[in-house]
C-alpha cells in the first residue's frame, strides 16, 4: 500500500492523498481504493472521486462523523495492499484530425518540429490510460502524450470548444464533452459523445479505462454522425 494522508475537504468530504506524482500504478491503487470504499460503506458514502493521485470521499454527515470516516479510511487503506495494474475497458475513439476539426494541429506540429501527419501518427500510436474524469462531466484526462507533440496549453483559451474536440495540453490528451471554455490544443474531433445523460452510463470513459484514437476520413466522420454515434 502507498503511504496516505487524509485531510478535510469541507464538512462532508475527506481528501485521501498518495504521493503526488502521475504514476499509472498509484492511480490504479486509487481506482481500486475508490471501488472498495463504495462496496464497504454503501449509503454512508455519497461518492468516491478518483484524481491522479487522490480519492475524494463525500460522506453523509447525518450518518457518520468525519472522525469515524477518517479512521475507517486509514483501516481500509491498510487492508488494500499493492494492486495489479489492471487494463480497464479498451475504448476505440475515431477522430477526424486537422482542418476545421483540428485548428491547432499545425501549431502542435511546429512545436514538435514535425509535420501534421507525424502529429496524427504519434497521437494515435499510444494506448492512453484514463487517470480521472473531471473539470466538467465526462471530461477524461488521458496520459501520457508522446513528448515530441506534448505542446503546452494555449496562451489564450477559447470561450467555447466544440463537443467532441480532441486536444493536447502537455503530457495530457482529452475529449471535450460539451461546448465549454478551454485552453488545450485542438487537433481533431470525434463523432462520439463523451457524455450523454440518456445513456445508462452517461460518461463514455471512467478511471482505469484504456483509450485508442483512430484516424478517420471526412466520409467516415459523416457516417458516424448520421448514425448518431454514442
Amino acid at each position: 500500500m502507498p503511504p496516505i494522508q487524509v485531510a478535510a475537504a469541507g464538512d462532508a468530504a475527506l481528501l485521501v492523498s498518495v504521493p503526488q506524482v502521475i504514476d499509472a500504478r498509484l492511480n490504479a491503487w486509487c481506482v481500486a481504493y475508490a471501488e472498495a470504499i463504495a462496496e464497504r460503506y454503501g449509503a454512508a458514502v455519497r461518492d468516491a472521486v478518483v484524481g491522479y493521485a487522490s480519492v475524494t470521499v463525500y460522506f453523509d454527515p447525518l450518518l457518520v462523523s468525519p472522525e469515524w470516516m477518517e479512521r475507517e479510511l486509514h483501516e481500509l487503506a491498510a487492508d488494500l495492499p499493492g494492486v495489479p495494474l489492471r487494463s480497464g475497458t479498451v475504448v476505440d475513439v475515431p477522430v477526424l484530425y486537422g482542418g476545421e476539426m483540428g485548428p491547432d494541429v499545425e501549431e502542435v506540429a511546429r512545436f514538435g518540429g514535425c509535420d501534421v501527419q507525424d502529429v496524427i501518427a504519434r497521437h494515435s500510436a499510444i494506448t492512453y490510460r484514463v487517470y480521472l474524469v473531471g473539470f466538467v462531466p465526462g471530461f477524461a484526462y488521458l496520459g501520457t502524450v508522446d513528448p515530441r507533440i506534448a505542446a503546452p496549453r494555449r496562451a489564450s483559451p477559447r470561450l467555447a470548444v466544440p463537443v467532441g474536440s480532441v486536444a493536447i495540453a502537455g503530457g495530457q490528451t482529452g475529449i471535450y464533452p460539451d461546448a465549454t471554455p478551454g485552453g488545450w490544443n485542438i487537433i481533431g474531433r470525434t463523432p462520439l459523445l463523451p457524455f450523454d445523460p440518456a445513456r445508462e452510463s452517461p460518461s463514455l470513459l471512467k478511471p482505469g479505462d484504456q483509450v485508442r484514437f483512430r484516424s478517420i476520413t471526412e466520409a467516415e466522420f459523416a457516417a458516424f454522425a448520421a448514425e448518431g454515434a454514442r
